[in-house]
């Protein structure tokens, strides 16, 4: 099998290639055939009043080449720009992976596979935030 398959629960919204479906009543899945297809999931999708962190902010350029906002041309110096920024920060050894990951998918076009390395650090972003609040 070749493509995306995706599980939609009833009334989930997803968005593809800028355009806005949302599933019925039951459950179902998807089989998007098209390769590039950019995918984007609503209830994962990061709102501009959201992307209040440097690791959401970065997540949140990503999103826009999927949602059709953006281009992928112009968006990818401020994206890898602010990568760059982030490893400033995330100097383990996991997190720089994670990064390179990130950084080598926009490089490839693959913006989808670079939001979801991306959203790996949101947790690990949180708790660095945590551990400075007294």
């Amino acid at each position: 099998m070749s493509g995306l398959v995706i599980r939609l629960a009833p009334h989930e919204r997803v968005l593809l290639n800028g355009a806005v479906i949302e599933n019925g009543d039951r459950r179902t899945c998807l089989s998007i055939k098209t390769p590039n297809a950019n995918v984007l999931r609503l209830r994962d999708a990061i709102h501009p009043e959201q992307a209040n962190t440097p690791v959401r902010r970065t997540c949140y350029l990503a999103q826009l080449v999927l949602s059709g906002d953006s281009s992928a041309a112009e968006i990818e110096k401020p994206l890898l720009r602010a990568i760059e920024q982030i490893s400033q920060v995330f100097t383990d050894p996991d997190s720089r992976r994670i990064l390179a990951t990130a950084s080598d998918q926009i490089l490839a076009g693959d913006h989808y596979a670079a939001l979801k390395a991306l959203r790996l650090l949101l947790p690990r972003e949180a708790r660095l935030f945590a551990a400075r609040r007294p």
